[in-house]
């Protein structure tokens, strides 16, 4: 801020609160002395969110001492330091090559979030936090997962074992893709597996498969039969 920033700062700051107004020409030049080398680095506003009055104002509705130059500085620092924890540094114009040109350009920005020159680039805010939408939650609840009904029909031919282990699990079948295969050793959540062979007969390599087989079905309606057993145990 400048002097005559400063200077409209106090005057602004007696009205709220009348204890800090000084009258005598020597008092009011050291007050105005002690709040420019305190907020020299300080502005008065900035178009993103901070003004000093404000921080005057909320000190006098919040506090019974008289406000000090350090706590608008206080207060500005708070300020500048949320900004920039909500900054995700964009991807600079700069040649990559050109680490100076490059350095440089991420550090300018920096300082102009820091001085409130320009607003944070907030592209973390879209995924931070824990707090989960009540509507997503709902649609959620309703469709069962966080893919539409219409969506999963449109992906059902790009990715069939999937679409065909959805539709067992709708219609009530065992989830054959839960156990391990005992005949090709495809792994749980893994496909069942085809060899490719040559003509004499050789193995040349696997291909999956649509469906699982029998022994694999099987162990799935055993697992499933057991389960549901002990469900109703319970």
């Amino acid at each position: 801020m400048e002097r005559r920033e400063i200077a409209g700062l106090l005057a602004y700051m007696g009205r709220l609160d009348p204890r800090t107004m000084r009258t005598d020409p020597g008092e009011l030049g050291d007050q105005l002395d002690q709040w420019q080398e305190l907020l020299g680095d300080v502005p008065l506003a900035t178009e993103y969110g901070w003004d000093a009055r404000n921080a005057i104002r909320a000190h006098v509705v919040s506090s019974p001492y008289p406000i000090l130059p350090v706590d608008v500085a206080r207060q500005w620092a708070k300020h500048s330091a949320d900004r920039l924890a909500r900054h995700t540094d964009p991807v600079p114009t700069a040649d990559p090559d050109d680490v100076e040109s490059w350095r440089a350009e991420l550090l300018g920005t920096r300082h102009a979030v820091l001085a409130g020159q320009r607003p944070p680039n907030e592209q973390r805010a879209i995924t931070s936090g824990s707090t989960i939408d009540p509507n997503v939650e709902a649609r959620l609840r309703a469709i069962g997962s966080c893919i539409p009904p219409h969506v999963r029909q449109d992906l059902a031919p790009y990715r069939p074992a999937k679409a065909r282990r959805e539709q067992l699990v709708a219609e009530g079948l065992p989830d054959v893709l839960a156990v391990p295969c005992g005949w090709c050793g495809a792994a749980v959540n893994q496909s069942c597996r085809a060899r490719r062979v040559v003509p004499r007969g050789g193995a040349t390599s696997h291909r999956p498969m649509k469906t699982a087989h029998p022994s694999r079905i099987e162990a799935a309606a055993a697992l499933a039969y057991d389960t549901g057993r002990q469900e109703s145990a319970a």
